[in-house]
């Protein structure tokens, strides 16, 4: 059997607790082990304690010393665009000069110049290049992600993103949830009725058959799909097995977080118009709200999801990178940290779990991932700190050093 101990973290971020998604207080309760150590069998934790505790029963471990450094669970980022070709650098400069996220698309920017690279690239240009983005993610410490399609747009382009997936990985130590995004834009040449039926006649049923996804997306908007077009794509992939989660309310409040109530979606995402009233019915639902504020930043928007209401409402709030091309180009969750606790006013604590334990939740993984307890699988990262608030502090700073994943290094 193989088995490592971690010893001497100046803390060890367990956010044991609840089997479930943390909400209102909980999610300042991190569980930390100060001088905290773990020791992990075959990929697993076996026990988690002081470090004195831990060393007593580690003969023929392998020893990390973490040296006074601080341990967290492997991030779980729960919205990402990974698999694309190319870059929006044109898109990123037009925004410099002004123009809004509505303008460059209407001008051929945004989502559909993304499609275009797209579907030019072969699998393996695809493959290699998703391949770049993963390293990224596990230098930053995150150890899961989601990822959606939805720059293909055709039946064989969505396919192709999601096989790509699929060879992902299995070819990185970094684990990829796959979300159907078909509909993330209206291609060119169909209309938008058009469109919904080759989704619901082809594409979900061959992509249910096949079993290329666990989830499936919407892009519930204005000038994408409404919230009637919405409901049909989402409510035809929850009688094909699949879960669901929505892109709501990001450029207007046009009903999406009400819609992923109506739905009992597992999350509804963005949420930077999201009012009151959706607030209430993603918690009389128990939908759980992914908050984007990357995205926010990187449009250069003063519209940040209203995060204190969300908690203090009991929601179980998650954060996550948005990585993608054209509205945030990040994959650090660091980063996010630090935006979620200056522009949303979380705390770190609070900052923390969404970015862990509640991710891990949404995913249908929190028995597997996002804390350190007994049984769970050893993802976490060492940070070159001693106080897990300096990852927030310290932004724009790596601070990354070292990342596991089933108790083996990988950074």
């Amino acid at each position: 059997m193989n088995s490592l101990a971690v010893i001497h973290a100046a803390q060890l971020v367990t956010l044991a607790g609840p089997k479930r998604p943390r909400v209102g207080a909980e999610m300042a309760d991190l569980a930390i082990i100060r001088d905290g150590g773990m020791l992990i069998r075959d990929g697993k934790i076996d026990s988690v304690g002081p470090s004195d505790e831990i060393e007593k029963k580690s003969r023929g471990a392998e020893i990390v010393d973490a040296g006074g450094r601080v341990v967290l669970p492997g991030f779980v980022d729960a919205h990402t665009h990974l698999v694309f070709a190319g870059n929006r650098l044109d898109d990123f400069e037009r925004r410099a000069h002004g123009e809004s996220y509505q303008q460059i698309s209407k001008a051929g920017g945004g989502i559909w110049s993304t499609v275009e690279k797209t579907r030019a690239a072969s699998d393996h240009d695809l493959l290699a290049q998703a391949k770049k983005h993963a390293d990224w993610f596990l230098r930053c410490g995150t150890t899961t992600v989601e990822a959606k399609s939805g720059y293909g747009l055709t039946l064989e382009d969505e396919l192709k993103i999601l096989r790509v997936m699929e060879r992902l990985n299995k070819a990185t130590p970094l684990e990829i949830v796959p979300t159907f995004l078909g509909a993330h834009a209206v291609p060119r040449g169909m209309d938008a009725d058009e469109y919904v039926e080759l989704m619901l006649a082809q594409m979900l049923p061959r992509i249910a058959r096949e079993k290329l996804a666990e989830f499936c997306d919407v892009f519930c908007e204005r000038g994408y799909f409404d919230v009637e077009r919405s409901r049909r794509i989402l409510t035809a992939a929850r009688e094909l097995g699949l879960r669901l989660r929505i892109h709501a309310d990001q450029l207007s409040n046009s009903g999406g977080a009400k819609l992923a109530a109506e739905l009992e979606a597992t999350t509804a995402d963005h949420l930077e118009k999201t009012d009151g009233h959706g607030i209430a019915a993603m918690k009389s639902a128990g939908v759980q709200p992914v908050l984007l504020p990357g995205s926010v930043y990187a449009l250069g928007s003063p519209d940040y999801p209203r995060a204190r209401e969300m908690i203090e409402a009991g929601l179980a709030v998650v954060i996550a990178t948005d990585f993608n091309p054209g509205s945030s180009p990040t994959p650090s969750m660091p980063m996010i940290l630090s935006l979620a606790c200056t522009q949303m006013k979380m705390s770190p604590a609070e900052a923390t779990t969404a970015a862990t334990i509640n991710g891990a939740y949404s995913l249908n993984r929190g028995e597997k991932i996002g804390s350190l307890e007994r049984g769970k699988l050893a993802n976490f990262s060492i940070f070159d700190c001693e106080d897990y608030r300096e990852l927030a502090y310290w932004f724009g700073v790596p601070q990354t050093h070292s990342v596991y994943v089933r108790g083996k290094r990988i950074v």
